[in-house]
């Protein structure tokens, strides 16, 4: 068994198109059925506001498979430390032995998290998407444009956060990337000229409504991964000529479909799995409006372990 910790780990494996192609691989397996992966498993620690999901999937073919632990301890920060850690066990398909664990802390986390959105954008959003209206200013505000950048020529940030100083500073630091950005008062301010929405925030309650959306725009909701969270308002999904999720199951219950508990959504959900894997066209013209709800999958785990012991040299 080897042992990996982040600085490894992160010298190994960078945000770049070969790791897309691998998340971009794995989704495409799970559309093929060529997968097992159980629902997540969640359980809230409320006396330190802190929560733990667990994630895995096996992916036909693939020598190894991923269990990945993902605490979350949103106080942390208040004691220097940070809010969000984790690791990944990474076991043989063929034994069960333990073949690697990854002390990676989050980053491949973030990593997968990111090449999901600039996949789900790959397969819906307009070829010359360059401007983006980014609705949050942490981490993976900044990581999926850098995702971004792996598929679409973006030179344009308009960004929105509840709290402007935060705003101000992740302008700043993009800036600094090469970046135009303009900070915005308002969701619909920032909304206004984008070409693609990315929404990344802990919102509880939904910050994008139909009235924010721009003819042709693509929307990806990555923020909405548990029952309390959401960032989409209804009529975004109705309004939508595409609805598209990373699964199911997992967007009734954690993701933005859980807005329909109890009923059938009005419109057709897709998964992004099928989309790639059936190399469907979902949008018909410059105008329509797609929408991908991404609530993190055990395959995309899975995905980045198996890339990450390759580039390791396991």
């Amino acid at each position: 068994m080897q042992l990996y910790q982040r600085d490894a780990i992160e010298a190994a494996v960078k945000l770049d198109r070969d790791a897309l192609t691998t998340v971009e691989a794995g989704f495409a397996a799970l559309g093929r059925g060529e997968v097992v992966q159980p629902p997540i498993l969640s359980m809230a620690i409320e006396e330190s506001n802190g929560e733990v999901d667990v994630k895995t999937a096996h992916i036909r073919g693939f020598e190894r498979f991923a269990i990945k632990v993902s605490p979350g301890f949103f106080d942390n920060p208040k004691l220097g430390l940070p809010s969000l850690n984790g690791l990944m066990m990474v076991f043989s398909a063929k034994t069960g032995l333990v073949d690697a664990v990854l002390f990676d802390e989050g980053y491949l986390t973030a990593v997968r998290t990111a090449l999901a959105g600039a996949i789900a954008a790959k397969h819906l959003s307009r070829e010359d998407s360059r401007r983006v209206a980014v609705l949050g200013a942490g981490e993976q505000a900044e990581l999926q444009v850098r995702a971004l950048q792996l598929i679409r020529d973006v030179d344009t940030l308009d960004v929105w956060a509840r709290r402007r100083e935060q705003a101000e500073a992740y302008a700043e630091r993009m800036q600094d990337q090469g970046f135009t950005v303009r900070v915005h008062d308002s969701v619909k301010a920032a909304c206004a000229e984008a070409d693609i929405v990315v929404t990344t925030t802990p919102a509880r309650q939904p910050i994008l409504t139909a009235q924010d959306l721009p003819e042709g725009v693509h929307v990806t909701a990555m923020g909405s991964d548990s029952p309390e969270k959401r960032e989409l308002d209804e009529s975004v999904m109705t309004r939508a000529d595409a609805f598209v999720c990373d699964t199911r199951a997992q967007s009734e219950h954690n993701g933005e479909l859980k807005a329909y508990a109890g009923g059938e959504p009005p419109f057709k959900v897709y998964e992004l799995g099928r989309v790639i894997a059936d190399e469907q066209r979902l949008r018909v013209s410059p105008s329509s409006i797609t929408v991908c709800d991404l609530t993190g999958t055990g395959v995309q785990d899975t995905a980045i372990a198996n890339y990450a012991l390759s580039r390791l040299g396991l």
